[in-house]
């Protein structure tokens, strides 16, 4: 690969290089550690002399831009400070834009890594330890064969059709999801599949009603497309459907496993759910982000499998069965707005990564998916006893456990008076990750509380990080 230098005429060729160099170094284009070309191979390059060419290397070497190594070459400094261009958001005339999308906080965001506490209930990520990875290998090599006999096109904005059946299959399966694998779309994760479906159904001010406390990432997408978004209050049986104001175009709602607070829908609930969205003309986005993961009572029937009207556009995911970074998840979708969506998503990105569709459609169709499901469904039930048993004895005077059947988290309610952001500063100090219901409120009054995940955390850390919440508890009171 050719050094980006632009050289002009065949006057003054040494300065015109030198200031190329350094101005590239200076602004990080030219980042510290990387290799130049030898001398001679620029100088072919270039069309200039290999002296000059040598002469502006000393000249910066001189001057601490670059770092020659006997024997290996000549490198740019690793100890030159890089100057950022200075710029404000204030000079462009989209600013109140930008500023709209700078004032953005997102309460889900993961931390890195490093980021990362000892003892951490955050949700909707799990122990890296758990994913199968030789059985994994084993697909993407499989992906990596199919491939190679592709004939280098794009693929189809929704999706391989091997990923659509294997995934029709499962979630009929699973779920009784009612579709066939032409009702798929699959997508980078649900977040990609609420934002298409958003797109074909709002424009501007129309009304968007969901669940609240509900998913905040889900409101904010809503919102940044411009929908008037409108929270609408819970009751033990789910969301308050005589509450969903009129002129409403789309809903959105958790119905298997609530987010955040857990509880499921009632079956009446979404009968008068369904009914709801048929005189109004709205379609109900589900989301079923964890429900495979159901630990008791009879399984719930997914909402769509209950509508007989086209109403309802299903979405899930795999990032809570496998990994957050395969990026992978799909919608199923009422032929009213398949196509729609279709085009919108090829709009977007042109189709999801072709090699990661091909290794999740043999890891679901070799039945490997359903064996990590039924490993992990244990793991979790046991991680989920030991806090219940815990929140049920000696952090019972403190926190009410809302109910919940599935998943791998859960809400606890304060019972007495806690600084919920204290306590969360002190947990950092002793390793100690915890999060608060408090982002999840947008109308109604938020509740104190914690959701406690219970994917990232492993089984014989619960009683030390538990132990290390009762007692910044005692320090509180």
């Amino acid at each position: 690969m050719e050094l980006h230098v632009v050289i002009n005429g065949r006057k003054d060729l040494a300065s015109q290089l030198y200031q190329q160099l350094r101005d590239a170094i200076e602004s990080g284009r030219l980042a510290p550690g990387t290799q130049l070309p030898p001398s001679r191979l620029l100088a072919e390059q270039l069309g200039i002399s290999r002296k000059t060419i040598s002469d502006t290397y000393a000249v910066l070497t001189y001057e601490n831009f670059l770092v020659g190594k006997i024997g290996s070459g000549t490198f740019v400094n690793a100890r030159i400070p890089i100057s950022r261009r200075k710029q404000s958001h204030t000079d462009f005339a989209s600013a109140e834009l930008i500023d709209y999308w700078h004032n953005l906080k997102s309460p889900l965001r993961h931390p890195t890594l490093e980021g990362m506490a000892r003892y951490d209930f955050i949700g909707g990520a799990t122990v890296k330890n758990q994913f199968p990875d030789e059985e994994w290998r084993r697909c993407t090599q499989h992906a990596l064969r199919q491939i190679s006999n592709s004939r280098g096109y794009y693929s189809q904005p929704e999706g391989l059709p091997a990923l659509r059946e294997a995934i029709a299959r499962h979630i009929s399966f699973a779920r009784g999801v009612v579709c066939v694998d032409d009702d798929v779309v699959v997508c980078n994760g649900a977040q990609q599949a609420l934002d298409v479906i958003a797109r074909v159904l709002i424009r501007q001010g129309d009304t968007v009603a969901m669940e609240d406390p509900g998913y905040s990432p889900a409101r904010l997408l809503f919102s940044a497309q411009g929908a008037n978004v409108v929270g609408v209050p819970l009751d033990d049986e789910g969301i308050r459907v005589d509450l969903i104001p009129d002129g409403t175009r789309l809903i959105y709602v958790t119905p298997s496993h609530q987010f955040p607070m857990g509880m499921p829908m009632s079956n009446a609930r979404r009968v008068a759910l369904l009914n709801r969205a048929q005189q109004l003309g709205a379609i109900i986005i589900e989301d079923d982000y964890d429900s495979e993961f159901r630990y008791e009572g009879r399984p719930t029937d997914s909402l769509q499998s209950m509508d007989d009207r086209g109403n309802v556009a299903y979405v899930g995911t795999f990032s809570k069965t496998l990994l957050p970074e395969l990026r992978l998840g799909y919608a199923v979708l009422p032929p009213a707005i398949l196509e729609a969506v279709i085009i919108a998503k090829q709009l977007t990105d042109c189709h999801t990564s072709t090699l990661p569709q091909w290794a999740l459609a043999k890891f679901i169709a070799d039945g490997y998916l359903q064996k990590h499901i039924r490993r992990c469904l244990g793991i979790y039930a046991g991680r989920r006893e030991r806090i219940l048993a815990r929140l049920n004895s000696d952090l019972a005077p403190w926190f009410d456990v809302v109910p919940s059947t599935a998943g791998f988290h859960m809400a606890v309610l304060c019972k007495v008076p806690v600084n919920i952001a204290l306590l969360i500063e002190l947990g950092k100090k002793v390793e100690l990750g915890l999060y608060s219901l408090a982002p999840f409120f947008h109308d109604a009054e938020s509740k104190p509380g914690l959701l406690l995940g219970f994917g990232a955390i492993e089984t014989l850390d619960i009683d030390p990080a538990l132990d290390r919440l009762k007692s910044l508890l005692n320090q509180l009171s």
